[in-house]
């Protein structure tokens, strides 16, 4: 779990990353960010483009997720300037259509309680995303019924599987029962 903490989420964070062309100048979404992982890494990808992180934030939460985190990380990294929270539920997100040129989340799909609720929280990504925009997420379970819903929604996906060393150190150590996918997709 230690690796995972300081080394391993920033390389699965860098190789989810480099899924996407970037310009520099986009208008990035966290879905589900809790302490900004993705936000942060979106964040230092641009020069002039903004990233916004959005969660619930359960305060009871072991891992202290809570918005300022999201800025504390982001100052760390020296991109607070170009990083905003707000609070929001991934199957209702308090933005409007077309509003981002970028989409990522990050390990949020399985904390989805049911089948409608993960489809709703595709159609909200694929409804925030520009026409042309880019999708970039992963997760270890339900990531094929992410696909599916995704292409519905307009949003032409890809599923594949995350591979790499740890992978196969998680694999080994967990018995096989963990393999995290990513999805990464244009809406049309």
């Amino acid at each position: 779990m230690l690796f995972y903490s300081k080394v391993g989420k920033l390389a699965l964070r860098e190789r989810l990353l480099d899924k996407l062309p970037w310009r520099g100048d986009e208008s990035v979404l966290d879905v589900g960010c809790g302490r900004g992982l993705l936000t942060v890494g979106a964040a230092s990808r641009l020069s002039s483009g903004s990233a916004v992180g959005v969660d619930v934030w359960n305060r009871a939460a072991i891992s202290g997720n809570r918005a300022d985190s999201v800025l504390e990380n982001a100052a760390v990294e020296g991109v607070q300037a170009r990083v905003e929270v707000k609070h929001g539920d991934a199957r209702e997100l308090p933005f409007a259509d077309g509003a981002f040129d970028v989409v990522v989340s990050n390990f949020v799909v399985h904390e989805m309680k049911s089948r409608a609720d993960r489809e709703r929280m595709m159609r909200e990504m694929a409804r925030v995303l520009k026409p042309g925009g880019r999708l970039a997420m992963v997760d270890f379970i339900f990531t094929d019924e992410c696909v599916e819903d995704l292409r519905r929604f307009g949003v032409e996906s890809e599923r594949a599987r995350d591979g790499c060393v740890s992978f196969w150190l998680s694999a080994i150590l967990n018995f096989g029962a963990v393999r995290t996918y990513h999805v990464v997709g244009t809406k049309r």
